[in-house]
C-alpha cells in the first residue's frame, strides 16, 4: 500500500487533465473508490469468488432458458455454488458397481 497510494493518486491526477473523456471518467471512478481499492492492498481480499459464483448461476440460467419460479433458481444456485459433498451420486453419470 505505501507504493500503491501515491502511484494511484498520480495516475488519477494525470487522468483528470487528460483530453480523452474515457480516461477522465475512469480517473473519477478510481478517485471515488480509492479507499476501497487501497483497502485491497491491506487485506488482500477480492470479490473473485463472488464473481465465479455469479458466472455459474448465469450459465445455469442460460442452459435452462429460465426457471418457472424464483425458488427454483435459488435452489439450483445453492446446488451449484454450495459445493455440497453429502449428495448422492447421479445415477446416470456413474455406472453401477459390478461385483
Amino acid at each position: 500500500r505505501p507504493t500503491a497510494e501515491p502511484l494511484l493518486r498520480k495516475w488519477v491526477s494525470w487522468a483528470r487533465r487528460c483530453r480523452l473523456t474515457p480516461f477522465k471518467k475512469l480517473g473519477a471512478t478510481i478517485r471515488d473508490h480509492l479507499t476501497g481499492i487501497l483497502r485491497h492492498f491491506d487485506t488482500g481480499l477480492s470479490n473473485g469468488q463472488v464473481e465465479a459464483f455469479n458466472a455459474q448461476i448465469q450459465a445455469a440460467k442460460a442452459r435452462a432458458k429460465g426457471y418457472r419460479t424464483d425458488a427454483n433458481l435459488i435452489a439450483i444456485s445453492y446446488l451449484l455454488c454450495a459445493k455440497l459433498r453429502h449428495l448422492p451420486r447421479h445415477p446416470w453419470l456413474h455406472a453401477p458397481h459390478q461385483t
